[in-house]
């Protein structure tokens, strides 16, 4: 199968705004961009997301969504796990009209904190959520997939084994972050993350420049291209096919940056 890789930048602007970007991303060769409810759902109409969905599915555009910030399906308070999954479970029904039976739309979400519970109990907890979940996705029929994200701080739920561990038992997908992998890990082993990725038929992905300490990721900086050239070359190598969504203060010129040293490494093959 061909190696499809895409670029986009987090962030496609307002509803108002969204079309005209879109179609500026498509004119500079993007060819994904992702929803930004980081603060709320700011998309507050399905018919509106029905407008921008079928703008990005005609200029082939592949859209994500990026669920608020404030969710924790592991809480204590029963109600804020509620909450939690009503607020992904909104950006679902938004979500389901960017995406199609083929390429479903990614709902990504940083899961929970640990917490009190220890890692196992954390994650049964999480995957008693996202199996919840699924039952009202597929009960309404939504062209969507659960992507929780593998996250900054070793005080989140969101390690890569855990995600991958999540998604074969309970056949949700996962957002892959790279520069959260770095600072949760304070360090970067590409060679044993593509092994643990190299059997997937398509990955979705962050990544961005990253600042961190002993305690995890601090906050998210300009992509360079040492950073981006030492990525993509290990996509070339294992042939995997990804979607990249840079969330760094500059998304949109970073997603440029990536898919212009694509291109170079592409005509070098």
């Amino acid at each position: 199968m061909k190696q499809q890789v895409r670029f986009g930048p987090s962030g496609i602007g307002s509803v108002k705004e969204a079309l005209n970007n879109l179609q500026f991303y498509k004119k500079q060769g993007i060819s994904a961009a992702e929803v930004e409810f980081t603060y709320g759902v700011y998309i507050k109409n399905n018919s509106d997301a029905e407008l921008i969905g079928k703008e990005a599915k005609k200029l082939d555009i592949a859209l994500s969504i990026h669920a608020p910030y404030y969710i924790n399906l592991a809480s204590e308070d029963k109600k804020i796990r509620e909450s939690s999954k009503n607020r992904i479970l909104e950006c679902c029904e938004r979500g389901h009209y960017f995406g199609t039976k083929e390429r479903p739309t990614p709902i990504v979400f940083h899961a929970a904190y640990y917490g009190k519970y220890t890692r196992e109990e954390c994650y049964e907890i999480v995957k008693q959520s996202i199996l919840e979940m699924q039952q009202i996705i597929k009960k309404k029929k939504w062209q969507v997939f659960l992507a929780p994200e593998t996250t900054g701080k070793a005080s989140q739920f969101g390690s890569l084994d855990e995600l991958l561990k999540l998604a074969k038992e309970t056949g949700c997908s996962f957002c892959v972050d790279f520069a959260h992998l770095e600072a949760r890990e304070q360090k970067i082993d590409y060679k044993e993350i593509f092994d643990k990725l190299k059997k997937l038929k398509h990955v979705q992905a962050h990544f961005s420049g990253i600042e961190y300490t002993s305690k995890g990721e601090r906050r998210h900086k300009v992509t360079t291209e040492s950073k981006l050239k030492e990525l993509l070359r290990w996509i070339k190598k294992y042939n995997l096919s990804i979607t990249i969504i840079n969330e760094s203060p500059a998304p949109y010129t970073d997603s440029l940056k990536g898919l212009k040293i694509w291109k170079s490494l592409e005509q070098r093959a």
